[in-house]
């Protein structure tokens, strides 16, 4: 019997089926760089709006939505440090909205990027940004796990090259746990997820040579890592563990054609399933399981414009 679950399991993994996808914003001339949430019944989606891919007016709209299908502006974050970017969203355990995103500090002091904290009770009415993490290093994603929040800082210098775990009881201030330095080019972005005892899985993107993802494990006390070069260039990570076990991931891959895809992450390399709709600028997803349906935000420019879309994915 269980031969014959695992069988129909492999069966299932190979393809997802593509329900549908829209549109659900291009007000900004560049909108990019997205995350999605459900929270009390509604569905939350934030990306970064622009006037370029880079630009130094980046702010932070947070749309909502009851159905999916019809959204509206609930939130419009700016800030006089910089340009805003990644947006980030999360559930605290207390029930608050949590969104990060770092700010690319104006030129002349004495740092590049600072990552900053927002939180909300409704997810309109937002707090003032809190500074989180060490400056240089963006903490690109924070997770919530067993009450603790985590997120990976990585070194935006280019001159330490490191990469830092971060954790916090009350996602208002992070502690460095120890730095991890990945082998070959330094990891950036991540997708990060907390399981049972502690145990984080990351999906870690790499640039230069190789440009190749990794899977990272580690345990407490975090003082030593296994690493796994998945073979495959991905940006924009997204990493999710669906109840039956298999790990799943999303971003941007690379080989032939730049597209925005789903896949899973294996010990010997990821395996795509399915492509979205998407092409050029494009990448950086947010992932909903619910109901044997995989909701991704994501954003493109394959229609010319860079927009923000929305996908369902049955995997059952």
């Amino acid at each position: 019997m269980k031969k014959l679950m695992a069988l129909a399991l492999a069966i299932l993994g190979a393809r997802g089926e593509l329900l549908e996808v829209r549109k659900i914003w291009d007000a900004a001339p560049h909108n990019a760089f997205t995350d999605l949430v459900k929270h009390r019944g509604l569905w939350w989606c934030a990306f970064r709006e622009g006037a370029a891919h880079v630009s130094p007016d980046g702010a932070i709209r947070v749309l909502v939505s009851g159905d999916g299908a019809r959204w509206e502006s609930a939130a419009l974050l700016r800030s006089e440090a910089g340009d805003l970017r990644d947006a980030k969203l999360s559930v605290t355990p207390s029930g608050e909205l949590m969104l990060v995103a770092a700010a690319a500090l104006k030129p002349g002091g004495p740092a590049r990027h600072q990552t900053f904290a927002w939180f909300s009770n409704d997810g309109r009415e937002w707090g003032d940004p809190l500074a989180i993490g060490e400056p240089d290093y963006w903490l690109w994603r924070v997770v919530w796990g067993e009450g603790t929040a985590w997120g990976i800082g990585y070194d935006t210098t280019g001159q330490r090259r490191d990469t830092r775990l971060y954790r916090s009881a009350d996602g208002r201030t992070f502690e460095r746990v120890t730095n991890w330095v990945s082998p070959g080019p330094s990891a950036n972005e991540t997708g990060l997820l907390v399981e049972k005892a502690g145990k984080l899985t990351i999906l870690a993107r790499r640039d230069g040579e190789p440009i190749s993802a990794l899977l990272v494990r580690g345990e407490p006390p975090y003082k030593a890592w296994q690493v796994i070069n998945l073979g495959a260039r991905v940006g924009g990570p997204a990493l999710m563990r669906l109840p039956d076990g298999r790990l799943l991931g999303a971003g941007r891959l690379h080989d032939g054609k730049t597209r925005t895809a789903l896949f899973w992450v294996k010990e010997d390399g990821i395996v795509e399933f399915q492509a979205l709709p998407s092409g050029g600028d494009s990448s950086y997803p947010g992932l909903v399981y619910e109901n044997g349906v995989l909701w991704v935000s994501y954003y493109s420019s394959h229609e010319g414009k860079t927009s923000i879309y929305l996908a369902k994915v049955r995997l059952e």
